[in-house]
């Protein structure tokens, strides 16, 4: 097809405004890997139009095959990691909150609003937000990564808000490769193994090409108590050993004296004294096992007519390990005959509970009274009592929480494409792709059976009448006290299966419309075309998992079941107005529109419609330099969880409560709340019994409940990048990129941050307010923790409200050069990010998360400046390259160093300030740390690639050679997700060293 852009696979896109992270391999023959390759249809990402002519005005980042090779990946979520621009999204390093699937957050806007395409064209996602999961792609047939920054739903559809990711294939490959690789820590865990065979052929004289990958992967845990940061769980108020008020021994909520925990002896409830200690048992790497398939073949069956084909099937296993299961606050009933209770407990018990609701106070037990409740084992004896309190008591006997992800993916396309005229192709394809992940929850104790395993009043039955009930001791003051019986009992098995597909067609004509402006030589080009898409996604959860009887899951999982289809008309237009002259080498106008019309599938949902559209430029004045700009209105459909989720109650991050007067550890913080905070705590289900010592949100973790909303409409972006290309001639075989982004987004769809959804009350605190009636607490304990089933917590609705907005500047560097002894090879990439806003609600606070962590961050850790620099030299059949990974450093939201920081002992009566910890050397270290700061950081990477032997080539590649350690900010300075193992693990390397092997043999 005469029209088809062909370029070799080390053709630099940085001649159409790309910013290139890629090195080039000096010692690998360039003839051979364009020979195993052959020419590649490239895929112009961010337009439908195919010209071999066209400069995009769009900046694009590219990672090439050369640089994966150099990075030692071992999947997707790897590379792209190391992008500046990309803000570390859910992976391998998140462990509390990774549903077995990997994403990617570009510019910090969030997972859900970028498009991963393969290819150019969509695959099937892994999860109801729609969300591709980067597990799957077939690493060992990537020529290069793109990535565009900015609106692209002119081209690509819904999501692409924040830009695009596009992982591009090698075309009409050749021979076969075989490749087989492994890393490991310097402690010797965390091994990482991946195998991959890729054989092509071209046949019948060239008219067609198949290619067949097939690949393994696996990765074993690494747990945080392997390393020192993850040994203990540290508070990132106090420094101290922090952790979990469900723990060992048990706490109970006692009426009047707050939540009280067993004591060392057993005999009696004391303050609290032993949070858990829950790091060690949470892990810094997931383990995951994987097998993928990926074949493609095209074949011209008659002059400018070419069909093709490809498709994608992986099976992956992810573990998620953490902390054991058990009682995480719920509400039990304890005959105070209970056979295990001790007789001070039990005492206590007597002392301080209302036994006669009819008369007004606190109506106890006298000594006789308690003594015959003690013995009295009948409910219908008179003197039986029972008391309800709130259980806290970790399971420890019944090992970790284990959630066993199996994902099954297959995605397959067939399309057919020619030439129309000379200078006009058309292409036609259909896919569909169906993700399948069942889920097998292990080692959670069911609330309901704890309930029922308590309610006893000798140790061999219970009185709920279940003959399999086993009476369970929680009253011990040590690990032990649940037995191998007890346990098998109170633990349950679960399983959810998620399935989603997407069936997709598309029809483009792309080509030249033959005619020229009068000041240019190149035609105007055009693509028009129509494009249907239907996504389908259901939740399907046994009994178990519907009623969120789980201890410690966060809430119930109902099943869900929605969709929805989109019909949509694309057209675009590159015009060339002016070439070859003085002063205008080259100036070129792009434009496209997009209608898209979508359809839900609910009983009395409305469906509505969108128009995206984009205009740019590019401007070549002399040869060597260009000035592109770029303007593009994009939208984001609200997706199947956003639509269709129930309302369920869930786990947010929450380091604060006004209500609270007592901390995690079991300190007393305040006297309780008083005037119209109390008003509003009471109104929220605190009660006069337990208002004047609700806790603290446990590990930082308080309940809250959100749902979907059919209501939703498509959120709305206008983003703006504008560019400087330069190559200048007096500085041969050197090039650099600038570009500057904008991208805001209104009409988003966002729920309110944990401290948005208390600022709505508690900034005008009053019994009447709305904002503070829709908080709901538990009635036992007055907090924000406790069954989900009677204490919804905040209440966060997904509404249109919001609004987001980032920007910065992307730079681009690249030099080339014989400097004698070796080829030199130096390659820039870094990014400033001047801000990154939310707001949830046009009454909540604008907050920049830029540089900033905390739980309202909740995007992870994104500097203001980070870069990568690579350095390689190329020898006579060896290449040595050193890496080089800056992070800016970065603030705790609301730190003033000028309150208290410093390690200055506050002033005498002074408000303690919002600030993080800075005091003395927290529990495991010998130094004083400052939670309130993360300093720069420089991470080096350096690799070592020779050909053993002429078709074989060996690469040594030792990560973080300086064993740079990761900052400490304690267990609660951010979301769980991840702020985990003291530390933010997705952004800064927990493992340490690490060194990899390497073998690729290729015929």
């Amino acid at each position: 097809m005469k029209t088809q852009f062909k370029l070799s696979l080390l053709g630099t896109s940085l001649l159409v405004g790309a910013a290139s992270l890629a090195t080039p391999a000096f010692a690998q023959d360039q003839e051979q890997d364009q020979a195993a390759s052959g020419d590649s249809t490239i895929v112009v990402t961010g337009s439908l139009i195919s010209n071999p002519n066209i400069e995009r005005a769009a900046p694009v980042n590219v990672t090439s095959a050369d640089e994966i090779d150099l990075l030692q990946s071992n999947v997707a979520e790897e590379i792209l990691r190391e992008i500046p621009g990309i803000v570390p999204s859910i992976g391998s390093a998140v462990n509390n909150g990774n549903g077995g699937n990997s994403f990617v957050n570009l510019r910090g806007l969030g997972s859900n609003r970028n498009v991963v395409l393969l290819d150019g064209t969509r695959v099937v996602p892994a999860e109801l937000q729609g969300r591709f999961d980067l597990n799957n792609i077939p690493l060992a047939l990537i020529e290069r990564v793109e990535v565009l920054t900015g609106g692209s739903s002119t081209t690509y559809g819904a999501d692409a808000i924040s830009g695009v990711i596009n992982f591009i294939t090698r075309q009409d490959f050749a021979g076969l490769e075989a490749t087989a690789a492994s890393q490991i820590t310097e402690q010797g865990d965390g091994h990482t193994v991946r195998f991959d065979v890729t054989t092509g052929a071209n046949f019948d004289d060239g008219r067609g090409n198949v290619v067949l990958s097939v690949g393994y992967q696996t990765a074993d845990p690494v747990y945080q108590g392997d390393r020192q940061i993850g040994r203990n769980t540290i508070g990132s108020v106090s420094g101290a050993g922090a952790g979990s008020g469900t723990s060992v021994p048990s706490r109970l909520t006692v009426t009047g004296l707050g939540t009280l925990q067993i004591d060392p002896t057993g005999n009696t409830l004391v303050p609290t004294y032993a949070p858990f200690n829950f790091s060690p048992d949470n892990i810094f790497q997931t383990p995951f096992e994987r097998f993928n398939i990926f074949g493609a073949a095209k074949y011209e069956v008659s002059d400018g007519i070419e069909v093709y084909t490809r498709g994608l099937f992986s099976k992956n296993t992810v573990d998620t390990i953490i902390a054991p299961s058990g009682a995480f606050g719920i509400g039990v009933t304890i005959p105070l005959s209970n056979p295990f209770l001790p007789a001070g407990i039990r005492n206590q018990f007597c002392n301080n509970f209302d036994f006669n609701a009819a008369v007004d106070g606190i109506q106890s037990l006298t000594a006789a009274q308690c003594a015959a409740a003690a013995t009295a084992v009948n409910p219908t004896d008179p003197n039986y009592r029972t008391v309800t309190t709130a259980l806290f008591r970790r399971a420890v006997e019944a090992g970790p929480r284990i959630s066993n992800y199996q994902n099954t993916v297959f995605d397959y396309k067939l399309g057919i494409r020619g030439g129309i005229t000379d200078t006009i192709d058309f292409d036609v394809f259909g896919s569909y792709g169906q993700s399948d992940q069942v889920q097998t929850i292990k080692g959670y104790t069911l609330n309901s059976r704890v309930r029922d395993s308590l309610l006893a009043t000798n140790t061999a039955t219970c009185l709920s009448g279940n003959a399999a009930c086993v009476p369970a001791n929680f009253f011990s003051p040590q690990v032990g006290g649940l037995t191998p019986a007890m346990v098998a009992y109170l633990v349950g098995e679960s399983t959810v299966q998620t399935k989603t597909t997407l069936a997709q067609a598309r029809a483009t004509i792309s080509g030249d419309f033959g005619v020229a402006s009068p000041w240019a030589t190149d035609p105007i080009s055009f693509a028009v075309g129509g494009e249907y898409r239907k996504y389908t996604a259901q939740i399907s959860s046994d009994t178990l998992a519907q009623s969120g009887d789980l201890g410690g899951a966060g809430g119930a999982q109902p099943n869900v079941d929605g969709g929805f289809d989109v019909y949509e008309a694309i057209g675009e237009i590159i015009v060339p107005i002016v070439q070859g002259k003085s002063f205008f080498e080259d100036l070129t106008l792009e434009a496209g529109i997009r209608y898209s019309d979508y359809g839900i599938d609910a009983v009395g949902a409305s469906g509505y419609s969108t128009t995206t559209w984009k205009v740019g430029g590019s401007w070549t004045p002399v040869t060597g330099a260009k000035v592109c700009g770029f303007y593009a209105r994009a939208v984001r459909a609200p997706n199947i969880a956003e639509l269709f989720s129930p309302q369920n109650t869930g786990l947010t991050s929450l380091t604060r409560d006004p209500c609270a007067s007592i901390n995690d550890n079991g300190v007393r913080i305040n006297a309780g709340p008083t005037g119209a905070v109390r008003d509003a705590c009471l109104a929220q289900g605190a009660t006069l019994a337990n208002i004047n010592s609700i806790n603290l949100p446990i590990a930082g973790q308080a309940n809250a409940t959100t749902g979907g909303n059919l209501a939703l409409n498509p959120e709305t972006s206008n983003s703006y990048t504008v560019g400087l290309v330069l190559e200048p001639a007096f500085i041969p075989g050197f090039t650099m990129t600038v570009d500057y982004f904008n991208i805001k987004v209104t009409g988003a769809i966002t729920t309110p941050s944990p401290d948005d959804a208390l600022d709505a009350c508690f900034n005008a605190p009053s019994a009447t307010n709305p904002a503070c009636t829709v908080i709901r607490r538990d009635p036992i304990t007055g907090g924000l923790n406790g069954d989900p089933a009677t204490t919804p917590g905040l209440f966060t609705a997904l509404s249109n409200l919001g609004r987001l907005a980032t920007d910065g500047v992307d730079l681009t560097m690249n030099y080339r050069r014989d400097i004698g002894f070796a080829d030199l090879s130096l390659a820039f990439v870094g990014t400033w990010t001047n801000k990154r806003t939310f707001q949830s609600t046009p009454t909540d606070i604008v907050r920049d998360c830029v540089g900033t962590y905390s739980v309202n961050c909740d995007q992870g850790i994104q500097p203001e400046f980070q870069w990568t620099v690579r350095t390689t030299l190329g020898f006579e059949g060896v290449d040595v390259s050193l890496l080089w990974r800056y992070l800016d450093g970065s603030t705790f939201e609301n730190f003033n160093p000028a309150r208290e920081c410093g390690n200055q002992p506050r002033p005498a009566g002074a408000t303690p300030s919002p600030n993080l910890f800075c005091g003395a050397a927290p529990i495991g270290f010998t130094s004083q740390e400052d939670f309130n700061t993360i300093p720069a950081y420089n991470y080096f990477d350096i690799t070592t690639r020779f050909d053993l032997l002429e078709n074989l080539t060996v690469t040594l590649t030792v990560q973080n050679i300086f064993d740079k350690k990761p900052p400490i900010v304690g267990s609660d300075a951010g979301p769980v997700a991840f702020n985990s193992g003291n530390t933010f693990p997705s952004t800064y390397d927990a493992l340490g060293r690490r060194f990899g092997v390497q073998a690729r043999l290729r015929f």
